[in-house]
């Protein structure tokens, strides 16, 4: 059975953490939008140029380079079976335009996760945040620290920060989540879809709890 499920939350809230992790499990691609849109910035290209414009200010990529790179994902034949959509939609236009595209290849969403955390501890999960060099697993110098310093435990490969992972990036990012993001939990919560995640707690008990979820219905 199909299973397809967007995550919500602001920046730093874990989402991509549970994205990922739900993703393995149930053998779908995670669409992380955050990591194709760095990718397209790191090869240079005319759209990668754009979004480093926004994203080193903390700003929304413009939609319609977004759309673009969501539609072009959702046709790929590993998602025939669902996918797990993690960094968008990032505004209520924007889930007008997802509504668009599944209409359009005869998609549906089932779940939208919801993961609320505080915003002290959002802002210190995004200034202590590293990522592996190699393979970019996802670490925390206070909350998911490596078991070796500055070393990936997966790989060996060095932990890095992204330039946009400080307090002040941190804060507008934030502040334009609250702006942009925020009313897209209402507008999928008039659809029935959104289910809350209390994100305050570890990892795993997060990761349980959305397990229990999806399993409802896979």
């Amino acid at each position: 059975m199909k299973t397809r499920v967007i995550f919500l939350g602001a920046p730093g809230s874990g989402k991509g953490t549970q994205a990922e992790k739900l993703a393995r499990e149930m053998y779908l691609p995670h669409i992380d939008t955050g990591s194709m849109l760095r990718e397209e910035r790191a090869s240079g290209s005319e759209e990668g140029k754009i979004a480093e414009k926004y994203m080193s200010e903390g700003q929304l990529v413009p939609m319609e380079l977004v759309v673009k790179i969501i539609r072009n994902r959702l046709l790929k034949p590993d998602a025939k079976n669902g996918f797990i959509l993690d960094g968008f939609p990032r505004s209520v236009e924007q889930a007008e335009e997802l509504d668009k595209i599944l209409a359009e290849i005869d998609e549906k969403i089932d779940y939208v996760i919801n993961i609320d955390l505080d915003e002290n501890v959002l802002i210190d999960r995004m200034a202590y945040r590293r990522s592996c060099k190699n393979c970019g697993q996802k670490y925390n110098l206070k909350f998911n620290p490596s078991e070796k310093d500055g070393i990936c435990f997966v790989c060996g490969g060095i932990l890095v920060q992204r330039a946009d992972d400080n307090i002040e990036t941190a804060t507008k990012r934030i502040q334009t989540y609250k702006a942009e993001t925020e009313p897209v939990i209402e507008y999928y919560r008039k659809k029935k879809l959104v289910k809350d995640i209390d994100g305050n707690r570890a990892i795993d008990d997060i990761f349980g709890d959305i397990m229990k979820i999806v399993k409802v219905k896979a």
